[in-house]
């Protein structure tokens, strides 16, 4: 640290700032830091950083895969954000499973991450003594929770799958179908699933147990649905896809089939995706600022870091946004 301090023409303990927290370092005299650093060859100590200060600068996250984009707006805002004030990502998967989060959960604290960010609400009795036993700050993302660890950032997916149901009805149909992810552990779902079966009560209509399909998401398996669907029931006028993936995997399947969207049945999704947008028709959908959830969970787990009291719960809303497939 001396030697980046001489090259660089500051003190050590403004190249201790500059690598702990760049934001309260000007941005000429960070550049000379980062620029004595690389000639250097430093790398921090991060261990001995954490003994003496009692933090690693480090937040951790758990997401339910990888596989899929439908994440990554979310991923980037937190580690962008976090990034900004001299704090680090570590990711995290559950593959949609409890136990494996409770897993992640202990192997992010045993790296003594300062925060951490979950992905929904549902999680196990063991994953919930652990955060309490830590101690650190907790935020709950991607839905919108009546009673949250500790802060949440999200929408009510409920609400979201309620508006686009009121919209198809709108729009006069009225054999409408769905097809959504596993509910098993997973709490977007649910509500989602929930919003289909709301929207179509206040329309007055029955909610058949035929006329829903779950399944993982993937582009084939909306596919399938669909086809399942219209096979068993030819009745069905529209589909309300509660992602984009199956959504848009519905809607190829559709174009390959040479059935007419809307004209032979009408397709709605959920996620706002950029694909959607891109189809032809495009795709009815909802969406909702996934980027903006990752860097309000940031900011908060800073803010809370910094000793910030209180319980923070912030609802960024969604928008529905109408094409030409429904």
């Amino acid at each position: 640290m001396a030697d980046v301090a001489r090259l660089a023409g500051v003190t050590p303990m403004t190249v201790s700032r500059a690598l702990a927290d760049p934001s309260r370092v000007a941005p000429r005299t960070l550049a000379r830091v980062r620029r004595a650093v690389e000639r250097c060859g430093y790398v921090k100590d991060a261990v001995a950083g954490s003994l003496s200060s009692q933090s690693t600068h480090s937040v951790g996250v758990v997401v339910p895969v990888l596989s899929h984009s439908i994440f990554a707006d979310t991923l980037q805002g937190l580690a962008t954000t976090l990034d900004a004030h001299g704090y680090r990502l570590l990711i995290a998967t559950s593959e949609y499973d409890l136990e494996r989060e409770r897993q992640s959960i202990e192997a992010l604290l045993e790296r003594r991450v300062d925060a951490i960010a979950l992905t929904g609400t549902t999680h196990s009795e063991g994953s919930a003594r652990l955060l309490k036993r830590a101690g650190v700050p907790v935020v709950e993302m991607w839905n919108r929770p009546a009673r949250p660890l500790d802060c949440s950032v999200g929408f009510s997916n409920f609400e979201a799958a309620r508006a686009m149901m009121r919209h198809l009805v709108s729009r006069g149909y009225r054999d409408i179908a769905y097809i959504g992810g596993l509910t098993a552990n997973n709490d977007r779902t649910r509500g989602r699933e929930r919003g289909y079966r709301t929207g179509l009560r206040e329309a007055g209509m029955r909610v058949s147990e035929a006329r829903i399909r779950r399944t993982t998401f993937e582009f084939e398996n909306g596919a399938r649905a669909l086809d399942d669907l219209l096979s068993c029931d030819p009745k069905i006028d529209a589909v309300f896809a509660a992602s984009d993936v199956l959504a848009v995997g519905a809607l190829l399947h559709s174009v390959r089939r040479g059935w007419a969207v809307p004209g032979r049945v009408a397709l709605a999704g959920l996620d706002g995706s950029a694909i959607g947008a891109q189809l032809t028709p495009a795709l009815t959908s909802i969406r909702f600022p996934r980027l903006e959830i990752g860097q309000r969970a940031a900011q908060i787990l800073l803010d809370r870091i910094a000793g910030m009291p209180g319980q923070v719960v912030v609802d960024l809303g969604f928008e529905l946004v109408p094409g030409a497939s429904a």
